[in-house]
């Protein structure tokens, strides 16, 4: 049996790949199980200081894969949501370690959105984002309602989950939806060197970093000054805040172990 997940290591960077490229690598329950045991795996492996998600052939993810929600035996549309696609979100923002998207091809429903879940998305120029939920009578979930009005304003987030329409990554790349489109011969080196390049950053103080920036999404000012507060406290008792005031005055390149 094909594994719908497959995993690769290089270096201090572990790449997640979505593996199931003939339904366009669109999330059964095994699927979402599977992702989620991985995520899991990379969160508690010292050895993982960033992690790349990105799909198989074509497609990153065409979402939920609709013959399983058909099927006489589904289960139920509740399970699915909940235990396929929140529980991943849940995992992957709770993540202490910078998440990279490698969007090789369509991003569409869920998958878009597991994509605009990571912390930073980089795609191919040729690649596109689809809202696709509208087009049989469902609203957008995985994080969708909560993201795009953060990322885009809501008119425009009104729009993408209204119409449904395919988005280019370049156009994506220029509403704020998504960090960077990049030409298709070039993917594969950039996002190696911007997984790279975090996997040797104080990934400690990334992951409070990120939290803060999170959190801050629905706090007042003053919860979030002292959120910040609290935060800079436990960074500055890192061996990683160590280093780097060491290697400053050094004059020399920091060793960041992230912790």
């Amino acid at each position: 049996m094909t594994q719908s997940i497959l995993v690769e290591n290089d270096g201090a960077v572990r790449t997640i790949t979505l593996n199931r490229p003939q339904a366009f690598n669109s999330f059964d329950m095994d699927m979402g199980r599977a992702f989620q045991k991985e995520l899991d795996v990379a969160a508690s492996d010292e050895s993982v200081r960033c992690i790349v998600i990105t799909g198989n052939g074509m497609a990153f993810s065409a979402g939920q894969d609709l013959k399983e929600i058909t099927a006489p035996d589904a289960p139920n549309f509740k399970i699915i949501v909940e235990e396929t696609y929140n529980t991943s979100i849940r995992k992957m923002c709770s993540m202490r370690k910078p998440i990279v998207a490698a969007v090789n091809g369509v991003a569409a429903g869920a998958g878009a959105n597991i994509a605009l879940a990571c912390d930073l998305t980089i795609a191919k120029e040729s690649a596109s984002f689809i809202q696709a939920f509208s087009k049989i009578g469902l609203i957008p979930d995985s994080g969708g309602t909560w993201w795009l009005p953060r990322l885009v304003g809501m008119q425009r987030a009104k729009a993408l989950a209204f119409f449904g329409d395919k988005l280019s990554a370049k156009d994506a790349e220029n509403m704020g939806l998504i960090y960077k489109a990049v030409r298709d011969e070039d993917f594969k080196n950039v996002v190696s060197e911007t997984a790279t390049r975090l996997s040797k950053m104080p990934t400690y103080a990334l992951g409070l970093t990120k939290t803060a920036l999170h959190e801050g999404m629905s706090s007042d000012i003053e919860e979030q000054l002292a959120r910040e507060l609290d935060y800079q406290f436990r960074a500055a008792e890192s061996d990683d805040y160590a280093e780097g005031v060491a290697s400053f005055l050094e004059k020399r390149t920091p060793n960041f172990q992230g912790k």
